[in-house]
Protein backbone atom coordinates (compact mmCIF):
# COMPACT_ATOMS: atom_id res chain seq x y z
CA UNK A 1 0.00 0.00 0.00
CA UNK A 2 1.66 3.87 -0.88
CA UNK A 3 0.82 6.31 1.50
CA UNK A 4 1.54 10.28 0.53
CA UNK A 5 2.57 12.21 3.77
CA UNK A 6 1.14 15.49 3.40
CA UNK A 7 2.87 17.34 6.35
CA UNK A 8 5.71 16.89 8.52
CA UNK A 9 5.14 14.44 11.33
CA UNK A 10 6.77 12.63 13.61
CA UNK A 11 9.41 9.98 11.90
CA UNK A 12 8.04 7.24 13.50
CA UNK A 13 5.19 7.34 11.57
CA UNK A 14 7.39 6.53 8.56
CA UNK A 15 9.36 4.24 10.59
CA UNK A 16 6.86 2.14 12.17
CA UNK A 17 4.90 1.90 8.76
CA UNK A 18 7.64 1.01 6.47
CA UNK A 19 8.70 -1.57 9.01
CA UNK A 20 5.32 -3.11 8.41
CA UNK A 21 5.55 -3.15 4.36
CA UNK A 22 3.69 -0.01 3.87
CA UNK A 23 5.43 2.43 0.96
CA UNK A 24 5.29 6.00 2.19
CA UNK A 25 6.21 9.53 0.58
CA UNK A 26 6.45 12.68 2.10
CA UNK A 27 5.37 15.84 -0.02
CA UNK A 28 5.40 19.07 2.37
CA UNK A 29 5.84 21.87 -0.23
CA UNK A 30 3.71 20.72 -3.15
CA UNK A 31 0.03 22.77 -4.04
CA UNK A 32 -2.92 21.85 -3.92
CA UNK A 33 -2.79 21.51 -8.08
CA UNK A 34 0.71 19.72 -7.83
CA UNK A 35 -0.95 16.88 -5.69
CA UNK A 36 -3.75 15.89 -7.07
CA UNK A 37 -1.48 15.58 -10.25
CA UNK A 38 -0.06 12.71 -8.65
CA UNK A 39 -2.69 11.64 -5.67
CA UNK A 40 -3.80 8.58 -7.91
CA UNK A 41 -0.90 6.42 -7.40
CA UNK A 42 -2.02 6.52 -3.43
CA UNK A 43 -4.14 4.32 -1.41
CA UNK A 44 -4.06 6.58 1.31
CA UNK A 45 -2.97 10.05 2.68
CA UNK A 46 -1.76 11.28 6.11
CA UNK A 47 -2.71 15.49 6.60
CA UNK A 48 -2.94 17.96 9.12
CA UNK A 49 -4.47 20.87 7.88
CA UNK A 50 -1.81 22.13 4.93
CA UNK A 51 -4.20 21.07 1.80
CA UNK A 52 -7.91 20.55 1.97
CA UNK A 53 -9.30 16.99 0.93
CA UNK A 54 -12.60 18.63 -0.73
CA UNK A 55 -14.67 16.53 -3.49
CA UNK A 56 -12.44 17.83 -6.52
CA UNK A 57 -9.28 16.08 -4.49
CA UNK A 58 -11.38 12.99 -3.72
CA UNK A 59 -12.38 12.87 -7.50
CA UNK A 60 -8.83 12.75 -8.47
CA UNK A 61 -8.04 10.35 -5.29
CA UNK A 62 -9.49 7.44 -7.46
CA UNK A 63 -7.69 4.67 -5.48
CA UNK A 64 -7.81 6.38 -1.85
CA UNK A 65 -8.69 3.93 1.07
CA UNK A 66 -8.44 5.72 3.74
CA UNK A 67 -6.99 9.06 5.21
CA UNK A 68 -5.53 10.02 8.69
CA UNK A 69 -5.73 13.18 9.89
CA UNK A 70 -3.21 13.87 12.89
CA UNK A 71 -4.96 15.59 15.01
CA UNK A 72 -9.03 15.90 15.84
CA UNK A 73 -10.91 17.92 13.70
CA UNK A 74 -11.98 16.70 10.09
CA UNK A 75 -13.58 19.94 9.26
CA UNK A 76 -10.46 20.52 6.14
CA UNK A 77 -11.98 17.01 4.83
CA UNK A 78 -14.96 16.33 2.68
CA UNK A 79 -16.30 13.88 5.38
CA UNK A 80 -19.88 13.32 3.43
CA UNK A 81 -17.96 12.50 -0.01
CA UNK A 82 -15.15 10.56 1.19
CA UNK A 83 -17.63 8.21 2.90
CA UNK A 84 -19.53 7.78 -0.17
CA UNK A 85 -16.69 6.94 -1.92
CA UNK A 86 -16.01 4.34 0.78
CA UNK A 87 -12.70 6.15 2.09
CA UNK A 88 -12.01 5.16 6.17
CA UNK A 89 -11.66 8.48 7.69
CA UNK A 90 -8.94 8.54 11.26
CA UNK A 91 -8.20 10.62 13.41
CA UNK A 92 -6.32 11.26 16.79
CA UNK A 93 -7.91 12.75 18.96
CA UNK A 94 -6.52 10.55 21.55
CA UNK A 95 -2.50 12.09 21.25
CA UNK A 96 -3.26 15.43 22.56
CA UNK A 97 -6.23 15.49 24.44
CA UNK A 98 -3.56 15.93 27.69
CA UNK A 99 -1.39 18.63 26.01
CA UNK A 100 -4.98 20.80 25.66
CA UNK A 101 -6.28 20.05 28.79
CA UNK A 102 -3.16 21.37 30.48
CA UNK A 103 -3.29 24.30 28.07
CA UNK A 104 -6.36 25.14 29.05
CA UNK A 105 -5.90 24.77 32.82
CA UNK A 106 -2.52 26.94 32.35
CA UNK A 107 -3.91 29.69 30.42
CA UNK A 108 -7.35 30.01 32.92
CA UNK A 109 -4.88 29.83 36.15
CA UNK A 110 -2.46 32.66 34.21
CA UNK A 111 -5.68 34.84 33.31
CA UNK A 112 -7.70 34.65 37.03
CA UNK A 113 -4.38 35.29 39.06
CA UNK A 114 -3.37 37.82 36.79
CA UNK A 115 -0.03 36.46 36.15
CA UNK A 116 1.59 37.64 33.15
CA UNK A 117 -0.31 41.40 33.67
CA UNK A 118 1.94 41.35 37.30
CA UNK A 119 4.93 39.76 35.69
CA UNK A 120 5.17 42.25 33.14
CA UNK A 121 4.59 45.35 35.39
CA UNK A 122 7.58 44.10 37.69
CA UNK A 123 9.74 43.78 35.09
CA UNK A 124 9.33 47.12 34.24
CA UNK A 125 9.84 48.43 37.78
CA UNK A 126 6.03 48.54 38.86
CA UNK A 127 5.00 46.98 41.94
CA UNK A 128 1.18 46.51 42.43
CA UNK A 129 -0.18 44.53 44.91
CA UNK A 130 -3.79 45.10 45.22
CA UNK A 131 -4.20 45.97 41.78
CA UNK A 132 -3.19 42.39 41.09
CA UNK A 133 -5.24 40.37 43.47
CA UNK A 134 -6.62 37.16 41.98
CA UNK A 135 -9.19 35.32 41.57
CA UNK A 136 -9.60 31.82 43.23
CA UNK A 137 -11.00 28.65 41.30
CA UNK A 138 -12.02 26.86 44.26
CA UNK A 139 -15.86 26.34 44.50
CA UNK A 140 -16.55 27.77 41.43
CA UNK A 141 -18.42 25.78 38.63
CA UNK A 142 -16.68 24.97 35.31
CA UNK A 143 -18.90 24.40 32.50
CA UNK A 144 -17.43 22.06 29.88
CA UNK A 145 -19.58 21.86 26.16
CA UNK A 146 -18.28 19.17 23.99
CA UNK A 147 -17.52 16.20 26.61
CA UNK A 148 -15.11 14.28 23.69
CA UNK A 149 -11.69 13.18 24.54
CA UNK A 150 -11.01 17.15 25.18
CA UNK A 151 -13.41 17.69 27.42
CA UNK A 152 -13.31 15.00 29.23
CA UNK A 153 -9.72 15.39 29.92
CA UNK A 154 -9.93 18.49 31.31
CA UNK A 155 -12.74 17.48 33.58
CA UNK A 156 -9.97 15.03 35.17
CA UNK A 157 -7.19 18.32 35.22
CA UNK A 158 -9.74 19.57 37.38
CA UNK A 159 -10.75 16.69 39.82
CA UNK A 160 -8.03 18.48 42.29
CA UNK A 161 -9.01 22.03 42.20
CA UNK A 162 -12.56 22.02 44.42
CA UNK A 163 -14.49 22.82 41.53
CA UNK A 164 -17.63 21.57 40.64
CA UNK A 165 -17.74 20.69 36.67
CA UNK A 166 -20.47 20.26 34.40
CA UNK A 167 -21.16 19.62 30.99
CA UNK A 168 -23.30 19.51 28.11
CA UNK A 169 -23.43 17.23 25.01
CA UNK A 170 -25.37 16.31 22.18
CA UNK A 171 -25.00 12.67 23.35
CA UNK A 172 -26.61 10.89 26.36
CA UNK A 173 -25.29 9.34 29.81
CA UNK A 174 -21.80 10.43 29.32
CA UNK A 175 -21.58 11.37 33.16
CA UNK A 176 -18.27 10.29 35.07
CA UNK A 177 -16.66 10.79 38.19
CA UNK A 178 -15.50 13.73 37.01
CA UNK A 179 -17.75 15.59 35.27
CA UNK A 180 -21.95 15.89 35.74
CA UNK A 181 -24.57 16.45 32.14
CA UNK A 182 -26.36 19.36 32.49
CA UNK A 183 -28.55 20.82 29.79
CA UNK A 184 -27.43 23.57 28.29
CA UNK A 185 -29.83 25.97 30.41
CA UNK A 186 -28.61 25.02 33.31
CA UNK A 187 -24.92 24.98 32.56
CA UNK A 188 -25.45 28.75 31.49
CA UNK A 189 -27.31 29.63 35.08
CA UNK A 190 -24.60 27.97 36.59
CA UNK A 191 -21.46 28.23 34.90
CA UNK A 192 -18.40 30.77 36.40
CA UNK A 193 -16.22 29.63 33.88
CA UNK A 194 -17.26 28.07 30.03
CA UNK A 195 -14.92 25.82 28.44
CA UNK A 196 -15.68 24.52 24.30
CA UNK A 197 -14.19 21.31 23.23
CA UNK A 198 -16.42 20.86 20.18
CA UNK A 199 -16.15 20.23 16.74
CA UNK A 200 -17.15 23.27 13.68
CA UNK A 201 -20.52 22.56 11.96
CA UNK A 202 -22.99 24.24 10.74
CA UNK A 203 -24.68 23.85 14.15
CA UNK A 204 -21.89 25.13 16.23
CA UNK A 205 -20.54 27.55 13.90
CA UNK A 206 -20.93 31.21 15.67
CA UNK A 207 -22.66 29.01 19.14
CA UNK A 208 -20.73 31.37 21.27
CA UNK A 209 -22.72 34.95 19.93
CA UNK A 210 -24.57 37.70 21.99
CA UNK A 211 -27.75 35.71 22.50
CA UNK A 212 -25.77 32.85 24.01
CA UNK A 213 -23.81 35.62 25.95
CA UNK A 214 -26.35 37.22 27.71
CA UNK A 215 -28.42 34.17 28.05
CA UNK A 216 -24.93 32.96 30.69
CA UNK A 217 -26.81 34.07 34.53
CA UNK A 218 -23.36 34.88 35.59
CA UNK A 219 -20.26 36.66 34.81
CA UNK A 220 -17.67 34.09 33.69
CA UNK A 221 -14.64 33.59 32.37
CA UNK A 222 -14.28 31.86 28.71
CA UNK A 223 -11.81 29.71 26.75
CA UNK A 224 -11.70 28.25 23.57
CA UNK A 225 -9.32 25.51 22.36
CA UNK A 226 -11.58 24.41 20.09
CA UNK A 227 -12.03 25.96 16.36
CA UNK A 228 -12.44 29.77 16.51
CA UNK A 229 -15.44 29.89 13.84
CA UNK A 230 -17.13 28.55 17.10
CA UNK A 231 -17.29 32.06 18.24
CA UNK A 232 -18.44 35.02 16.73
CA UNK A 233 -15.41 37.56 17.62
CA UNK A 234 -17.56 40.98 17.62
CA UNK A 235 -20.01 39.76 20.10
CA UNK A 236 -16.86 38.29 22.42
CA UNK A 237 -15.61 41.48 21.98
CA UNK A 238 -18.10 43.58 23.29
CA UNK A 239 -18.74 40.82 26.08
CA UNK A 240 -15.11 41.25 27.30
CA UNK A 241 -15.93 44.89 26.97
CA UNK A 242 -18.82 45.49 28.89
CA UNK A 243 -17.26 42.53 31.44
CA UNK A 244 -19.66 40.05 30.88
CA UNK A 245 -16.55 38.06 29.70
CA UNK A 246 -14.43 38.57 32.62
CA UNK A 247 -11.61 37.31 31.11
CA UNK A 248 -11.13 35.29 27.69
CA UNK A 249 -8.37 32.82 26.93
CA UNK A 250 -8.13 31.83 23.25
CA UNK A 251 -5.77 29.49 21.68
CA UNK A 252 -8.14 29.80 18.33
CA UNK A 253 -9.32 32.46 16.44
CA UNK A 254 -11.97 32.99 13.82
CA UNK A 255 -9.52 35.14 11.88
CA UNK A 256 -7.18 31.94 10.99
CA UNK A 257 -6.35 30.62 7.73
CA UNK A 258 -7.90 27.60 7.50
CA UNK A 259 -4.40 25.58 7.88
CA UNK A 260 -4.21 27.21 11.07
CA UNK A 261 -0.85 28.79 9.98
CA UNK A 262 -1.19 32.78 11.16
CA UNK A 263 -4.33 35.18 11.24
CA UNK A 264 -6.21 35.75 7.51
CA UNK A 265 -7.71 38.86 8.78
CA UNK A 266 -7.06 41.66 10.77
CA UNK A 267 -9.31 44.34 11.83
CA UNK A 268 -10.52 46.29 14.71
CA UNK A 269 -12.00 43.16 16.90
CA UNK A 270 -8.48 40.91 16.28
CA UNK A 271 -6.67 44.28 17.48
CA UNK A 272 -8.57 44.76 20.59
CA UNK A 273 -8.20 40.44 21.60
CA UNK A 274 -4.31 41.33 21.12
CA UNK A 275 -4.32 44.42 23.14
CA UNK A 276 -6.56 43.55 26.00
CA UNK A 277 -5.35 42.95 29.37
CA UNK A 278 -8.22 40.63 30.00
CA UNK A 279 -7.39 38.31 27.14
CA UNK A 280 -4.92 35.46 26.51
CA UNK A 281 -4.08 34.46 22.93
CA UNK A 282 -1.85 32.10 22.06
CA UNK A 283 -1.25 30.91 18.10
CA UNK A 284 -3.36 27.26 18.18
CA UNK A 285 -0.82 25.68 20.24
CA UNK A 286 -3.27 23.88 22.91
CA UNK A 287 -2.37 20.59 21.39
CA UNK A 288 1.31 20.58 20.67
CA UNK A 289 3.45 19.41 23.13
CA UNK A 290 6.75 17.21 22.69
CA UNK A 291 4.59 14.68 24.13
CA UNK A 292 1.90 15.65 21.90
CA UNK A 293 3.80 15.08 18.93
CA UNK A 294 4.73 11.51 19.34
CA UNK A 295 1.66 10.36 20.74
CA UNK A 296 -0.70 11.42 17.65
CA UNK A 297 1.48 9.91 15.46
CA UNK A 298 1.52 6.60 17.40
CA UNK A 299 -2.41 6.74 17.55
CA UNK A 300 -2.41 7.35 13.64
CA UNK A 301 -0.12 4.21 13.03
CA UNK A 302 -1.77 2.07 15.46
CA UNK A 303 -5.03 3.06 13.86
CA UNK A 304 -3.52 2.26 10.05
CA UNK A 305 -2.19 -0.80 11.46
CA UNK A 306 -5.37 -2.21 12.95
CA UNK A 307 -7.29 -0.92 9.63
CA UNK A 308 -4.71 -1.95 6.55
CA UNK A 309 -2.30 -4.33 8.08
CA UNK A 310 -0.28 -5.62 5.52
CA UNK A 311 0.12 -9.26 4.77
Amino acid sequence: MKILQLDTNHPLITEQLSAKGFMLDEDTTSSYDEVLEKIADYEGIIIRSRIPVDQNFLEHAKNLKFIARVGAGMENIDVRFAEERGIKLISSPEGNRDSVAEHVVGMLLIMMHRLFIASAEVKNGIWKREENRGDELLGKTFGIIGYGNMGKAVARRLSGFGVKVIFHDILPNLSDEFATQVSLETLKDEADILSLHIPITDETYHLIDAQFISGMKKDFYFINTARGKNVKTSDLVEAVRSGKVKGACLDVLEYEKASFENLEIENTDSAFLLQSEKVIVTPHIAGWTVQSKEKLAQVIVDKILTGFAQD
